[in-house]
């Protein structure tokens, strides 16, 4: 039979380190003074933890007039501390050692110049007893004094009298707001020896229904006398029992962080009721990665971030279509698939016309070199004929080409192009520019050819309040039931790399769309068969004009062969000519057809990559963010788990 052992928590260095992490993910999200109390208690766990082990440091803390020094000096046994009518009497911290070997390097973290050496008590071993201020004295210095020691000493001794113990300065600003130290806390009423008998009892009562109300039911409450005392050895044995068990210093490091934790929670670090939390399976998220066809930024767990519809927290996959529909439709795709159409279609006209004519297909502007797509360096037009040098020029005109000196005036004042790219596609906020290469830079390189910017007409407002709706449903989606600060830190991840869209969608365009220009190899052997044939035609030609030369000069005429009873000169100019035109009819089709295939195959890449686009620079902002946010929680859940 397998015995059951209950399963130990995380160890108080496990929980620092988690807290410490906490905070750090929790930084410029959470409230800073939240952030700032949290590393605060981490630092000071973790320097606690390194100092004296075997010493507890327990605190006398009240009111004035409740009688902490009488009972101070009735607990060492020697008149340590001053008692006198005059408030406050206690004016810095004192400590009573037993046994103080080893403790300086604590006091001395803990800034307590005053040290006594008290009765030996082989009970109190270990036991560094402090006399603190009144909480309540009219010196401001004092109420700083308690407040700072209060946060450091790792047993609290409440020392209250009848008239006062139910102080609403004690309750609201100490016992309350500690609540969750009260395994570290005691209560002691003190100056019982005032009241009759049968009022203790009702005193008691009353303070444990008082503390009860506070969040401190089961706190140890005893009725102490230091002037008769009455109730002193009770309370000598409660406090040997904690400085004997050794464990007081770990009790009030894990309740410290246990608050941290909770401060960090209620700022905002945690889902409200009935939200759909984000989860991690080890606190980790990959960022880049994304099943096909859908949107990571759900319910984070190892490596991929999984995709809902409508559920809390979830970007489903019909927004991130209408995100990369809207970068599409501001990237100018729909014209830049037709200009690869129609390129394709004028280039296998030049490639695979008949020769006779072709020439005539070069005074026409290429749609593909207008749009700057198609392997033609910035700057450098080899071989444009005059109907493309000034389809460029009123392309420049229109607005479609970068002009030489980037940035113009106009542009500027719209705000929608990008710097050194006046008239490029601009997919942004507006106002924002693009970061990227001025429009005469060479970016990239494909397949050999070079790759410049593209000179596709700017988006309109409307194309770009589309693609900021897109953008912004995309936030409000992956937002949607986490807490208010991650909630705005995930619509402010989907639009931090905004200013980039513009260049980067351009580039994509520019790559992508370079690729779907290359010249098919039917148009080499068209090409190659167009020019035999020419070479046939004007082999006819030539011999019928020898023919012709020789008739002219009355020489005598050399036997003619024949085709039946056509000469073969004019066989091989008249079938030359027919050849060719009905070859270059014949491939306009075949281009006809090819250009709507590769028009369809650019389409289909163009919004391929312009979704990876969108989901490097709007989605895995999201993703990062939600992984945070999962590692936050997950970090902040061992923070605040019991050791």
């Amino acid at each position: 039979m397998k015995l059951l052992r209950r399963k130990e928590g995380p160890t108080l260095d496990t929980r620092l380190a988690a807290l410490l992490e906490a905070a750090t993910l929790g930084e410029g999200r959470l409230p800073e003074q939240d952030v700032s109390a949290a590393r605060t208690v981490a630092e000071r766990a973790g320097v606690r933890r390194e100092l004296s082990l075997d010493h507890t440091v327990a605190a006398l803390a009240g009111a004035t007039g409740s009688g902490k020094s009488s009972l101070y000096n009735a607990l060492t046994g020697q008149d340590l501390a001053d008692v006198g009518v005059t408030r406050p009497t206690t004016s810095t911290a004192q400590a009573a050692l037993w046994d103080g070997e080893g403790a300086g390097p604590l006091l001395d973290w803990l800034d307590i110049p005053r040290r006594h050496s008290a009765a030996p008590d082989p009970n109190l071993t270990g036991l560094v007893l402090l006399d603190l201020p009144d909480h309540d004295s009219i010196r401001l210095s004092h109420r700083l004094e308690v407040d700072r020691l209060v946060e450091q000493v790792d047993l609290l001794v409440w020392v209250v009298d009848p008239q006062k113990y139910a102080d609403a300065a004690l309750h609201e600003r100490y016992l309350r707001p500690l609540a969750g130290h009260r395994d570290v806390m005691v209560v002691v009423l003190n100056q019982v020896d005032r009241l009759p008998a049968e009022a203790v009892s009702r005193c008691l009562d009353d303070l444990r229904r008082l503390l009860d109300g506070d969040g401190l039911d089961g706190i140890p409450v005893l009725a102490v006398s230091a002037r008769t005392g009455r109730g002193v050895g009770e309370l000598r044995a409660l406090l040997g029992e904690r400085v004997s068990e050794r464990k007081s210093w770990s009790a009030r490091l894990a309740a410290d962080l246990t608050a941290a934790a909770d401060r960090l929670a209620a700022s905002g670090g945690s889902p409200e009721e009935g939200d759909t939390p984000v989860t991690a399976a080890d606190g980790r998220a990959s960022a880049g990665t994304r099943s096909a066809g859908t949107v990571s930024v759900g319910t984070v767990s190892v490596g991929t971030v999984s995709v809902g519809t409508g559920s809390a927290g979830t970007v489903s996959a019909g927004t991130e279509r209408a995100l990369t529909g809207a970068l599409c439709a501001a990237a100018g795709v729909p014209l830049v698939v037709e200009a690869v159409a129609k390129g394709h279609r004028h280039r296998a006209v030049v490639a695979t016309g008949w020769p006779v004519t072709r020439w005539v297909r070069r005074f026409r502007p290429d749609p593909l070199r207008r749009l700057r797509i198609g392997g033609l360096a910035p700057g450098k037009r080899p071989g444009l004929a005059p109907g493309e040098r000034s389809g460029l020029a009123s392309s420049k005109r229109s607005g479609l080409v970068p002009a030489k000196r980037p940035g113009t005036a106009s542009a500027k004042r719209s705000g929608v192009t990008s710097p050194g790219r006046p008239g490029a596609s601009s997919v942004g906020q507006p106002g924002e520019t693009g970061t990227g290469r001025s429009g005469g830079e060479v970016v990239e390189r494909q397949g050999g050819g070079i790759v410049g910017r593209t000179s596709v007409p700017a988006a309109s407002a409307v194309q770009r309040a589309q693609v900021e709706t897109a953008i912004r449903d995309v936030g409000e989606a992956a937002a949607a039931g986490l807490p208010g600060p991650w909630a705005a830190a995930v619509r402010q991840a989907a639009r931090s790399r905004a200013r980039e869209l513009a260049d980067a969608v351009d580039r994509a365009v520019a790559t992508t769309s370079a690729v779907g220009t290359r010249r098919p190899l039917w148009w080499r052997a068209v090409n190659a068969l167009q020019w035999v044939v020419f070479a046939v035609m004007l082999a006819g030609a030539l011999w019928l004009g020898v023919l012709f030369g020789m008739d002219y000069l009355r020489l005598p005429e050399p036997p003619l062969p024949t085709v039946g009873v056509v000469p073969w000169p004019t066989v091989l100019l008249v079938g030359g000519a027919l050849a060719g035109v009905l070859i270059a009819l014949l491939s306009r089709l075949a281009a006809w057809a090819g250009g709507r295939r590769r028009a369809r195959r650019t389409a289909k890449a163009l919004r391929t990559a312009i979704g990876e686009v969108g989901g490097k620079l709007v989605l895995e902002p999201v993703e990062g963010e939600l992984a945070t946010y999962a590692r936050f929680v997950e970090a902040l859940d061992l923070a605040r788990a019991r050791t």
